[in-house]
C-alpha cells in the first residue's frame, strides 16, 4: 500500500470539497433563484464536466495555464512556475472537473425550499444574506452534505485529469487512482488489488454515510 499515494489523495481530496462549497454556494444560490433567461448557460457550462472526456478537460486546463497563454504566464510570474505538474495544478483540475457534482446536488436543495419561507424572512425584515444564512442553508443541509461526500468521493478517485494536469511524480502528483495504473502495468496485480479496495471501501463509506445522514435529518421525504 502506498501511504504517501493515499495521504496526498486524501489532501486533495479535502481541499477540492471545500473549495466546491465555497465555489458552488454563490453559483448555485444564483442557478435556483435568478430570473434570467440566459442562466442556462451557466448550467450548461458547470455541466460540462458530466460528458467530456476527463483527458480534455486536462489537455485544455494545461493549454490555459501554459507558458503561452496569458493566464499562464500571468501565474508564473507570480509563481515562479507553471501550473502543470504541480499539486496546485492537480487543485484546479479537480475542482473544474468535480464542479457539477457541487453545483447540481445545492441546486436541487434550493428550489426544493418552501418559498413561503423565504417570504416570510423577507417580510420580517431580514436581508437576502441574512436570509441566505438564517433560513435557505439550515433548510439544504441535506444537499450541503450530498455536495462535500459526492465532490470527496469523485476526487478520491479521478485519474484521467490528475494523470493529464499533475503526471505521475511521487509525493507531489501521485494520487492512489496514478498508483492503482502503475502496479498494474508493473505487472503487480496482488498489490493493485488491495489499493483497489481501499478505494472502494473509501466511496462506499463516504455514500453510505450520506445516505445516513440525508435518511436521519429528513426522516419523512419520499426517498427515505
Amino acid at each position: 500500500m502506498n501511504w504517501q499515494a493515499l495521504a496526498l489523495t486524501l489532501r486533495l481530496s479535502l481541499i477540492t470539497a471545500g473549495s466546491l462549497l465555497v465555489i458552488g454556494l454563490p453559483l448555485a444560490y444564483w442557478v435556483a433563484f435568478s430570473r434570467r433567461r440566459w442562466k442556462f448557460l451557466l448550467q450548461t457550462a458547470t455541466s460540462m464536466p458530466l460528458v467530456m472526456p476527463p483527458t480534455v478537460l486536462g489537455f485544455y486546463i494545461l493549454i490555459a495555464f501554459g507558458s503561452s497563454s496569458p493566464l499562464g504566464r500571468l501565474y508564473q510570474r507570480w509563481t515562479g512556475h507553471t501550473l502543470a505538474f504541480t499539486f496546485t495544478g492537480l487543485v484546479v483540475g479537480s475542482i473544474l472537473y468535480s464542479l457539477p457534482f457541487a453545483v447540481q446536488p445545492l441546486v436541487n436543495a434550493f428550489v426544493s425550499i418552501d418559498p413561503r419561507l423565504i417570504d416570510a424572512s423577507r417580510v420580517l425584515g431580514a436581508s437576502r444574506l441574512r436570509t441566505f444564512f438564517r433560513v435557505i442553508l439550515p433548510l439544504s443541509a441535506s444537499g450541503i452534505a450530498t455536495t462535500i461526500a459526492l465532490t470527496f468521493a469523485h476526487t478520491f478517485g479521478e485519474f484521467g485529469v490528475v494523470l493529464m494536469v499533475g503526471g505521475d511524480i511521487p509525493g507531489v502528483t501521485r494520487t492512489i487512482s496514478i498508483d492503482v495504473f502503475d502496479l498494474v502495468e508493473a505487472g503487480r496485480y496482488g498489490q493493485a488489488n488491495i489499493t483497489s479496495l481501499v478505494l472502494l471501501a473509501v466511496s462506499f463509506t463516504v455514500l453510505a454515510l450520506v445516505y445516513w445522514w440525508n435518511r436521519r435529518a429528513w426522516p419523512r421525504t419520499p426517498w427515505a
